[in-house]
């Protein structure tokens, strides 16, 4: 099995690649959307949600107010770290699960947005990082995910900036470029993955 982590800022198109690779033959451990069912309805992760933020981050129907609790943690980084402690060890206990349930010989893809910010780089055997612009990034958040621009700044913001992101990665994977351009880049990404995946492992020392 390789491991590689994914990871890039909101708004550089890491989900597009994500979906890719698995178009290629990778299975997909995407952090974001076990996050969110770790906090669905009825969890004990949603219980402590609540504890910390108070019941005005529900939504009437009971379910967690996404867009509300990112206001409120992406403008203030005690909070957002708040949020973190409570949210990231259940999705790493679920991401190991998931992990374990892959055949010995797949390339599992770690879909991880906050990758380098919780220092995580060492836990793969590849890092890939999906690089754009920072102007590129506001103008999709903008354009593509109505965001103002006021929110987009701030979340952008709360992560790590571009070249932190790029010092961690074994790979980088440039965005900038039109859908045909980053599916031919992804395909050869995947070449190489396959190529490490099946090269000899060097033994653990003595």
């Amino acid at each position: 099995m390789l491991k590689v982590g994914l990871t890039g800022g909101i708004g550089a198109g890491k989900s597009e690649v994500s979906r890719l690779l698995v178009a290629c033959g990778a299975v997909l451990i995407d952090a974001d959307r076990i996050a969110r069912e770790v906090v669905a309805p009825g969890t004990p992760g949603l219980a402590s949600v609540v504890e910390a933020f108070g019941k005005e981050i529900l939504a009437a129907d009971g379910s967690l107010d996404r867009p509300r609790l990112g206001a409120i943690v992406f403008a203030d980084a005690e909070r957002l770290a708040t949020l973190n402690s409570i949210v990231h060890p259940l999705v790493g206990a679920r991401s190991r699960e998931l992990e374990e349930a892959a055949a010995e010989d797949a390339v599992v893809i770690h879909d991880v947005p906050l990758l380098t910010e919780n220092g995580l780089a060492p836990l793969y055997d590849v890092v890939i990082v999906v690089d754009a612009a920072p102007e590129t990034q506001l103008d999709r958040l903008v354009r593509l995910r109505g965001m103002t621009e006021e929110d987009a700044r701030a979340r952008m913001a709360a992560q790590a900036t571009r070249e932190q992101r790029r010092e961690i990665a074994d790979i980088v994977i440039d965005n900038d470029v039109p859908l045909e351009q980053l599916e031919q880049r992804v395909k050869d990404v995947w070449a190489e993955l396959v190529r490490r995946s099946q090269a000899p492992r060097p033994s653990p020392a003595e």
